[in-house]
Order: C-alpha cells, then sequence, then structure tokens
C-alpha cells in the first residue's frame, strides 16, 4: 500500500540503482509490517513462550518481501494510470516485481512446510488481498475499505501468523476432520489476548493510510478513487482522532485483564504528543506538510508499547 509521498514520482532516474529500488518499494513505510512483527515479539516473550528462531525468521523474510511486492504492485498500476514515471524503466520494473514476488513465495511454502495448512490458508489470503489491493478492475485502494484492509492485515494478520507459529499446537485453536465434518476448538483467552493486542496497530496501520487519503482527496477523485475520506468528508478527521483514543483504549483493557503488565500504562504519557500531532492534522490537511503526524504517531505510540511490553515480560519473570 501507498502511504507516503513518492519522491521518485518527479526525478529519480539520476540515483544509483540501490535507492532507486529502495524508492521504488518505499521502504519507509515498512514499519506497518516491521512494528507489529517487533510487538508480537514482544508480547510472545512477555508471556513466557518460547520463540522459534527459524520459523520467525523465515516468516519475517517471507513477510518483508511480500510487502515489498505489494509496494511494487501499487506503483506500477498508479503510475501506468495516471502517467508518471518509476524509478525503472518498465520492463525492468516488472522484472524486479516477479522476481521479489517468487522470493515471497518460496519463503512462504517453507513456512508452511515447517508448520501446517493453516499457515497456507492464512498466507493465500495475504497474497490474494495484496494483490488486489492495487491491480484489477476494481482495486481495494480504489474504494472505502483500504483503511479496513490494511489494518486487518497489518494489524491483525501478522500478528496471528507469527503467534501461531511460535505457540504449541491448540495454544490459541485446534481443529480436526473425521467423518466428513471440520471440528474447531478456540481457546477464548488466548484468541481475546490476540485481538486485543492487534488492536494498536489495526488502528494505527489504518490511520496512516487515513490520513494519506484525506489529503489526497480531491486528487483521488479526479483519477476515480473514492476513499473512505471521499464518503465520510469532514467527519474523516473525527475518525482519525478516535482511531487513536481506542488504540489507548485497548491497552487498558489488557493490562485490566491481566494479558499486559501494568507498566504497559505508561503508554498513556504518549497522548500529549500524540494529541499535539492530531491537533495540527485537524488544523491543515496537506501532504507535504501535515501527513507526516500520522507516521510519527505511529512511531511514537509503536516504539513505547513494544518497548513496555517487553520490559513488563522482564520484570515479570525476576
Amino acid at each position: 500500500m501507498e502511504i507516503n509521498p513518492a519522491p521518485w514520482r518527479t526525478q529519480t532516474r539520476g540515483q544509483d540503482g540501490v535507492k532507486r529500488f529502495l524508492c521504488y518499494v518505499e521502504i519507509k513505510t515498512k514499519i506497518t509490517s516491521v512494528f507489529p512483527f517487533l510487538m508480537v515479539l514482544a508480547y510472545l516473550f512477555a508471556s513466557g513462550y518460547k520463540i522459534e528462531p527459524l520459523k520467525t525468521v523465515v516468516f519475517f523474510l517471507g513477510m518483508l518481501c511480500f510487502d515489498l511486492t505489494a509496494t511494487m504492485i501499487n506503483n506500477y498500476c498508479d503510475t501506468k494510470k495516471n502517467q508518471q514515471i518509476l524509478p525503472f524503466p518498465r520492463r525492468t520494473a516488472k522484472g524486479l516485481l516477479f522476481l521479489l514476488f517468487t522470493v515471497s513465495v518460496a519463503f512462504g511454502l517453507y513456512l508452511v512446510y515447517l508448520s501446517d495448512l493453516v499457515v497456507l490458508l492464512l498466507g493465500m489470503l495475504c497474497f490474494f488481498c495484496g494483490i488486489i489491493y492495487s491491480f484489477g478492475p476494481v482495486p481495494i485502494s480504489h474504494g472505502p475499505y483500504g483503511e479496513i484492509i490494511s489494518g486487518f492485515f497489518y494489524g491483525l494478520v501478522i500478528p496471528a501468523i507469527l503467534f501461531y507459529i511460535n505457540v504449541p499446537g491448540g495454544t490459541l485453536f485446534s481443529y480436526a476432520l473425521a467423518a466428513g465434518k471440520l471440528s474447531v476448538v478456540i481457546e477464548i483467552r488466548a484468541a481475546t489476548g490476540l485481538l486485543l493486542l492487534s488492536i494498536v496497530p489495526f488502528c494505527l496501520t489504518a490511520n496512516i493510510m487515513l490520513a494519506n487519503n484525506i489529503c489526497d482527496v480531491e486528487r483521488d477523485v479526479v483519477v476515480g478513487r473514492y476513499t473512505l475520506a471521499y464518503y465520510l468528508g469532514p467527519k474523516a478527521l473525527w475518525l482519525f482522532a478516535t482511531l487513536y483514543y481506542i488504540a489507548y483504549l485497548s491497552v487498558i483493557v489488557l493490562v485490566v485483564l491481566g494479558f499486559l503488565s501494568p507498566l504497559s500504562l505508561l503508554l498513556l504519557l504518549s497522548v500529549f504528543p500524540v494529541q499535539k500531532n492530531i491537533n495540527l492534522f485537524f488544523a491543515k490537511q496537506v501532504k507535504e506538510e501535515t501527513f507526516n503526524v500520522a507516521v510519527k504517531n505511529f512511531l511514537i505510540m509503536m516504539i513505547l508499547h513494544t518497548a513496555l511490553i517487553f520490559l513488563g515480560g522482564i520484570l515479570s519473570a525476576q
């Protein structure tokens, strides 16, 4: 997904190959996948689970490669429609896209080999939605569901897969197929903890997308892109603020229910710089000037949240 202005669309041909590639994949936007990954690692540690190094590394590489691929697909399709340039000739850009896609598929299949078919099904869902997000007659990015889809996959699916491959079988759920009947047993407490944990990255990721679409709403309409910001109008700003408050509330609930250490309540102190950034965005919605407040809020909250979960695990182990 594209969550950042792309400077390469105006001038990149003079840069070296590595810089052009990093611009093509918009490497700075990968915070939306890396930080939920780190957050779950901290949660696994704090919950006393043993982390599986091989599965975790394979998942991370596959996740990152496909995240890069999805961004490449988005930029390749967008520049074709908008008559803008890519950092590479289109044939080279397409070749890099397919190469990275193949690598991500290889990592995904290896992870399935190391785990089970549940990972295959979740991975197939990720690949399918990652492709149709930008590709096809009616891409997801051209409708009002971008925030929900990006929040769901970055906030919930990534944490769910990482959690599932690291915990003992049956910890999250178990299933059995016998006599033509499929039975699934969900461990309520583990599933509840995972769902609540996903709220922070869900809301923060959705808000990056929402801020981007609010700033671009007039330009998007010109190219036939009718995002959630278009349908909500001025109410989109109130949704932007509300998602942050929901994220803070979820942490309070996690602590009250015993999923996180009381130390995690220190995250509430970040409400002061976060609210300041919200006010800046309410005052002006200009891509080049205020869009970055959503990225800053993401980093402020996710870095502190992850660190507090990890520290809480250290203190509880003593």
